[in-house]
């Protein structure tokens, strides 16, 4: 029997059922909650990071938006608010569109 023991999407258990299957599940506290969506964004990241084709980017990438907009939502505020605080800093410090890799900055 596998053991998974980590935060998995909404319909997860259901999808499970419905192949013939049994799952075992509990509802996390608020401290646990955050816990393991971090640990899952670093999950998600550590696919995206080994994706070989856009499709596949892609398909990771949204499951990291999935994870901030759950984190959002955990802090209580929105995804506009966050997307706000997005443009407030991209207007103040830029983007990454440019591409700039800073190699070092030289001490008077």
């Amino acid at each position: 029997m596998p053991i998974y023991n980590k935060l998995v999407r909404d319909r997860i258990p259901e999808i499970i059922e419905k192949s013939g299957l049994i799952c075992n599940t509990r509802l996390l506290n608020e401290d646990e909650y955050i816990n393991e969506i971090n640990k899952k964004m670093h999950e998600e990241l550590e696919e995206y990071e080994s994706t070989e084709t856009t499709d596949d980017a892609i398909e990771e990438l949204a499951d990291l938006l999935e994870l901030i907009h759950a984190a959002v939502s955990y802090y209580g505020v929105s995804f506009e608010d966050l997307e706000k605080v997005r443009v407030e800093k991209a207007e103040k410090r830029g983007g990454f569109e440019e591409q700039i890799f800073l190699m070092d900055v030289e001490e008077d």
